[in-house]
């Protein structure tokens, strides 16, 4: 095993500067150009006006590995890396953030250094060098990076097992892509069909969700004790069990029978009823289409409706568009705790074209979404060899 600070250094603090006022200034990633999956999003980058001297060695250069000095959360630690593979000599990184630069590229492999990284932070391995400030998650930097052993072996060994790991991230970003493509092939459908909602061409009637729904609740407004799925536990769902258009039980909570009776009594979903994000990410809808029994928590609402004016998939797109969906976060209010309160909610405008239409539409959604179905088992399946390879290697 060798020592990080021995591989790299010390962390090189980031820059920030001041408002870029002529528009000259010098492009800066900061944390919200961070990916959960360690590459770059070259969204929303900022440019600062930087006047220091002495920052040439600052300047990202590929193989560099940025790594998250303040930020992350309760649920989420501090600590997260990404690998830098931009043009060179043209980014800065912020003060949130610090660099790890490998000195010695004869003896280590950058990438090979930054997977062994992106390993520890998924297992949890930066959560011990924590502290807490006024609300922020702070990265001990220096105790990090002299303490963090990366294990040793050879070089070019460490670059047949990067090169392996990039080939299977990148047929997970294809099949992710693929993915998207049949979701927007759905909205293309959808506008297709049915006009834009915004201009609604096709003068369908106007209504509301309080107009569609007879059935609009929420779950309990507390959090209930996880007791496990193997102790005979019920799922108890959140707005981060709506994934991807499915609901993904794998991080849901599991409770008592007890506990489940009495959310079931306050509000029961069932198939065929819509589920609607209404605390934190809010207006994601999402049909119940499984037979699987659950209950919600507060921050998901269910909706119940006339099934002989609404096809279940129609609506669910219906009010994820970005008509129904813009709605939904004017409505939204709170910033740290973002709420669509139920009366609110139940204002939102919507179309109810034909049945016909309705049914048309859904059957053409059903055969996208069987296509769907094997890219996704493909996708899940890669994702799997890849988690076992990075616990193989980096465990």
């Amino acid at each position: 095993m060798a020592k990080l600070i021995d591989i790299t250094g010390k962390a090189l603090s980031g820059e920030w500067g001041s408002n870029d006022e002529t528009g000259d200034g010098i492009p800066v990633l900061r944390t919200t150009n961070f990916t959960n999956e360690g590459v770059v999003n070259y969204n929303d980058v900022v440019t600062r006006s930087i006047t220091k001297k002495n920052i040439d060695e600052k300047y990202l250069r590929r193989g560099d590995i940025i790594i998250e000095k303040s930020g992350g959360s309760d649920k989420f630690p501090v600590g997260r890396v990404i690998y830098f593979d931009g043009d060179e000599n043209t980014y800065l990184f912020n003060n949130f953030t610090g660099l790890l630069r490998v000195k010695n590229h004869e003896v280590w492999y950058p990438k090979y250094v930054f997977y062994s990284l992106f390993a520890n932070y998924k297992r949890g391995g930066t959560r011990t060098f924590e502290n807490k400030t006024t609300g922020l998650h702070n990265l001990k930097t220096d105790d990090f990076v002299s303490r963090y052993e990366v294990s040793e072996i050879d070089i070019k060994e460490q670059i047949s097992i990067c090169n392996k790991l990039d080939k299977l991230f990148g047929v997970i970003k294809l099949r992710e892509q693929e993915l998207q493509l049949f979701d927007n092939l759905i909205k293309a459908r959808f506008v297709e069909m049915f006009g834009d909602p915004s201009a609604n061409p096709r003068g369908w009637d106007e209504t509301t969700i309080s107009d569609e729904c007879f059935y609009i609740k929420d779950g309990p407004h507390k959090s209930l004790p996880d007791i496990g799925k193997e102790n005979g536990g019920h799922p108890f769902i959140s707005v981060r069990n709506i994934v991807n258009g499915h609901i993904d039980f794998s991080t849901a909570r599991y409770i008592s029978d007890e506990d489940y009776a009495d959310a079931i009594r306050k509000c029961h979903p069932e198939k065929g009823d819509m589920l609607y994000s209404k605390g934190g990410t809010t207006g994601i809808a999402k049909l119940i289409d499984i037979d699987e029994e659950f209950a919600n928590w507060v921050h998901v609402a269910v909706l119940k409706f006339d099934k002989s004016r609404l096809n279940g998939v129609f609506f669910e797109n219906m009010l994820n568009c970005s008509y129904c969906y813009e709605q939904s976060q004017r409505l939204t209010k709170g910033i740290a705790n973002r709420d669509l309160v139920l009366s609110a909610m139940a204002q939102i405008k919507l179309y109810c074209p034909p049945m016909e239409l309705q049914n048309q539409f859904a059957d053409f959604a059903n055969q996208v979404d069987k296509s769907k179905v094997a890219v996704q088992k493909a996708l899940d399946e890669t994702q799997m060899l890849f988690d076992s390879l990075m616990q193989k290697y980096f465990a």
